[in-house]
């Protein structure tokens, strides 16, 4: 930069750069150590004696008074300080101790989460990673998140341990690039493999010298002393140490964060709304005809199967259009109104009850809604459904009925006014036309907020999800 503003001065001024050098280079100093001067009395540096110089202001320290600055080019000056700046820089660049050790932290998890239970290691130290494969889990309130290694190297040690609450940011692990000073062992053998590979000392050394007697006489009197102090507390058990079972064939395991999420906000819910539950049953004769008759050519089409549960929220979907109070919610003194539909459709996983989102399910068909209702499913069964997946809904269904459950009073998924709860469909007498048939029914539960939701909105609801199951041709005609 300094050369570069000499040459501008040079140019503006009308001179040449190497007068404007010399009106630049004069200070009083005696001559310093390193110059040496020519036949010409010029006083030049040697490069071998500024290795340490790398700037042109640390040049002008060194220059002793009256020295002839004329003859000193750009080029001069820059040849003197070029070699050791560059040997610099590539000392900085492939420095063997800088750079080879990366740190894998707990990635962002989510506006609504500030942090997470480390569940569990993937790896142990001293296995081989890949760039983003995953090496812990980190489980929160609604999902389970990867901790993925940012470079491909070997784990050489673990800095947090399973069960640790840590935060987006907080560094679990320390991975090595090139492999140098990893153990190859777990932290828990690392104290067991030491001890092993140190031979016990020999009989004889252990009985020719008399350390033991003294050992045991200066335990021996501490005896007294220690009987007049009170005997030790017990120690703590960690928060990992299995604890006793109060009776016997009993075990105690901690909750999951994300079983005390759902705990917590289903209390809440009891809590909050005024819950009130209405039944109806569905004749399921047609829906599960047009099923049976276009499933091949469906499945052909569009790539998916036909389920029941595409028409049930394309039925919901028509019973929240016609009592638009349903899909809504309070907040505070204030009534809001949604003129979008998100219908939350309720999962159960080995972990805990997730519940994904379809998004405007108003605008959306029934191979749209089968595709998206596979794709949320799956995801939230290998565990890697994502936060905005679940985020929102205005609605829920919950269907009971794929574990066999024949009637249930669903509660109300916050901060939503009200959920569907579908069950097992039952073979069972109906009386049709005056005459008794066996037919496959289902019995139909709405949960609601009895604050902001009246009986008959609730039951006109329940009745339109009836009428659409039973005969789907309505959603044709808009009838």
């Amino acid at each position: 930069m300094m050369l570069s503003i000499l040459r501008r001065r040079a140019v503006s001024q009308g001179g040449s750069s190497s007068s404007i050098l010399g009106q630049s280079l004069r200070c009083i100093q005696p001559a310093a150590p390193g110059l040496r001067s020519t036949a010409g009395g010029e006083i030049l540096p040697q490069p071998r004696e500024f290795g340490h110089v790398r700037s042109l202001c640390h040049m002008t320290r060194i220059i002793s008074p009256g020295c002839s600055t004329s003859s000193w080019s750009i080029r001069e000056i820059t040849a003197c300080l070029h070699p050791k700046v560059t040997m610099l820089t590539q000392h900085r660049l492939f420095s063997s101790d800088n750079g080879d050790l990366v740190d894998a932290v707990v990635p962002f998890m989510g506006e609504s989460i500030s942090d997470g239970t480390l569940a569990k290691f993937l790896k142990n130290p001293g296995d081989r990673v890949e760039v983003d494969e995953p090496i812990a889990q980190i489980e929160t309130d609604k999902v389970t998140i990867d901790v993925a290694s940012p470079e491909a190297g070997v784990i050489q040690k673990f800095v947090a341990k399973e069960g640790d609450t840590v935060e987006p940011g907080t560094k679990i692990a320390v991975i090595s690039k090139s492999g140098e000073g990893v153990a190859y062992v777990a932290p828990s053998e690392k104290t067991s493999d030491k001890a092993a590979s140190q031979p016990p000392p020999p009989a004889d050394k252990s009985d020719e010298g008399k350390p033991k007697p003294k050992v045991e006489s200066a335990s021996a009197l501490e005896k007294p002393k220690k009987a007049t102090s009170p005997p030790p507390p017990p120690p703590k058990r960690s928060a990992t140490e299995p604890q006793l079972p109060p009776k016997e064939r009993e075990r105690r395991v901690p909750m999951t964060r994300l079983r005390k999420r759902v705990a917590t906000r289903l209390k809440d819910s009891q809590n909050t709304f005024a819950l009130l539950t209405t039944f109806n049953e569905v004749d399921m004769t047609n829906l599960m005809k047009l099923r049976s008759d276009y499933k091949d050519a469906f499945l052909e089409k569009h790539g998916v199967k036909l389920g029941l549960m595409s028409g049930f929220v394309k039925a919901a979907v028509s019973g929240l259009q016609n009592q638009p109070i349903i899909n809504a919610v309070i907040d505070g003194d204030d009534i809001i109104y949604r003129d979008y539909i998100d219908i939350s459709i309720a999962v159960g996983t080995p972990k805990g009850l997730v519940v994904p989102v379809i998004r405007d399910a108003e605008k959306m068909n029934f191979a749209e809604i089968e595709k998206e209702i596979n794709t949320l499913a799956k995801k939230a069964s290998n565990g890697t459904i994502s936060i905005d997946e679940m985020a929102g809904g205005s609605f829920t269904i919950s269907n009971g009925g794929v574990y066999g459950s024949l009637l249930s009073t669903p509660i109300i998924n916050p901060p939503q006014s009200a959920i569907l709860g579908m069950h097992t469909i039952v073979s069972r007498p109906m009386v049709v036309g005056g005459t008794i048939v066996p037919r496959p029914m289902m019995y139909i539960a709405l949960t609601y907020d009895h604050r902001l939701i009246d009986g008959r909105e609730a039951v006109f609801f329940l009745r339109r999800i009836k009428d659409v199951v039973e005969d789907p041709r309505r959603l044709l005609l808009d009838i």
